[in-house]
Formats: C-alpha cells, sequence, structure tokens
C-alpha cells in the first residue's frame, strides 16, 4: 500500500504517536543485574483495584489508557488471564513497577507492559526487571518475545529495549481520543505531549 509524503492534520481531541514494535527471536546475553533496595513479587491473581491504582502511577506521564478505560469485569478477565503473568517490584513498603508477560500464544510471549514509577527511574530498577523479564520469557519453550513502545514513551525507552536485545521490526502511526479531555487522565500529565483542546 503506498501511503503519500507529507504532514497530516491530526483531529481535534485527538493524539498521534509513532510505534515501534521490536522483537528478539533467542535468548539474549543478559546485562549485569544492579543492586538496589527494591525485591521482585509475582501477583497471582491480581486486584484490579491494585492493579489500576500501579498502571496509573507507573503509565500516566506516558499517556497509558487501554486499561483505565476497561470495566472492572474486562480488566479481571484480561489480567487474570490463563498465561498473563504479572509481577512487581517492592520498594520502601510499596509496589513500584508493573511488569506483565503473556504466554497465551504457542511459543510466543508478548512484553505487554513493562515500567517503573517516577520514584524509580534512573535506579536501574528497569534494568533488573527487565534481566526477570527476559530469564522468566526464555525458560519457556519460546521461538520469539516482542514488545512495542511509542513516542509518548519515556524518551529512553526504545534505546532501553534495543540494548536489552530487542530488534525493531514494525512502525506504525497510532491515533486516539487525548485521555487528558475526556477525564480518564488529569490534564496536567504527560506535559512532552501538548494538549490540543
Amino acid at each position: 500500500m503506498s501511503v503519500p509524503d507529507g504532514y497530516f492534520d491530526v483531529p481535534p481531541g485527538k493524539v498521534a504517536a509513532v510505534v515501534t514494535s521490536l522483537e528478539m527471536l533467542a535468548p539474549p546475553v543478559l546485562r549485569p543485574d544492579p543492586i538496589g533496595d527494591w525485591a521482585l513479587r509475582r501477583v497471582a491473581q491480581p486486584d484490579p483495584a491494585w492493579y489500576r491504582d500501579l498502571y496509573a502511577r507507573v503509565g500516566s506521564e506516558w499517556l497509558w489508557t487501554q486499561r483505565l478505560r476497561m470495566s472492572e469485569a474486562e480488566l479481571s478477565r484480561t489480567i487474570r488471564a490463563e498465561g498473563v503473568e504479572i509481577t512487581t517490584l517492592e520498594h520502601a513498603g510499596g509496589d513500584e513497577a508493573l511488569l506483565e508477560l503473556d504466554f497465551s500464544k504457542k511459543n510466543e510471549c508478548e512484553l505487554v507492559l513493562f515500567g517503573v514509577t517516577s520514584k524509580l527511574i534512573g535506579t536501574s530498577a528497569g534494568r533488573y526487571l527487565m534481566n526477570h523479564a527476559l530469564r522468566r520469557a526464555w525458560a519457556q519453550p519460546l521461538t520469539r518475545l516482542w514488545v512495542h513502545t511509542c513516542s509518548f514513551d519515556h524518551p529512553r525507552a526504545l534505546a532501553f529495549y534495543q540494548r536489552s536485545g530487542f530488534r525493531p521490526y514494525r512502525r506504525q502511526i497510532e491515533i486516539a481520543p487525548d485521555p487528558r479531555l475526556d477525564g480518564t487522565l488529569p490534564r496536567d500529565v504527560a506535559p512532552h505531549v501538548p494538549l490540543l483542546a
């Protein structure tokens, strides 16, 4: 399909992001585990309220909204589905990271969600969590592990995934309602994405 070059207007009330999908087809050489004041915790049957709170604390600055828009029943089915694994990092008495792996497709794993709260950005906790994700994923009989990130995410996210061993294979443009205009997120989050009411 031929797509014309040039600039295209984003409709009022919408936001547009460049989405990059990345994959790895074999286990990578892991970077050394950093040492920090955090501990991994697998959450076998996540409570939707707990999950929403952590999802918002990790992702609001990056305009994560998909799980916030789900009904409680839909969210429960999604995060408790067979093949879905959710892990957090405990730090200073609270949960400060979200890792979601989906093994529901045979020989494949999607790294659905990955992030740490602002408290842990810059502490190497992300590398620690990624090493766990890679060990856990490749302990299964996989032929492919994949993830996607977008231009709304932390400016170092794409490079982080590439350093971790992922290679880009697809780029898309996503247009969606601006979640700050419909009340899904506060209007003052994600200042790196201009708010055009």
